[in-house]
């Protein structure tokens, strides 16, 4: 089965809504910049009913180069998740 591409998406979203390709194209970049906005700011973003992004903290900690199989201390970190809303996990599952 192969992914739905972004175009694909607009396609659909348009279809499905009756807007204008345009206008979905709009609302989504619209969506997405609010999100990283606001998952800088306050550290998390919640879209209902599909989940939400936070920021989270990653200790420090000890790892292994796979390569030549040396001990290395990888830094702490910042990184983003996204966390699944129940309600999508159970219309997926």
């Amino acid at each position: 089965m192969a992914k739905l591409t972004k175009s694909q998406l607009l396609v659909v979203l348009a279809e499905k809504s009756g807007l204008a390709k345009k206008d979905v194209k709009n609302f989504l970049d619209v969506l997405t910049e609010l999100a990283y906005k606001e998952v800088k700011k306050s550290g998390e973003f919640v879209l209902p009913g599909f989940g939400k992004m936070v920021k989270a903290k990653r200790k420090a900690r000890a790892g292994i180069n796979p390569a030549t199989g040396a001990k290395i201390q990888i830094p702490a970190k910042t990184v983003v998740k996204f966390r699944l809303a129940k309600a999508a996990k159970d219309a997926v599952l």
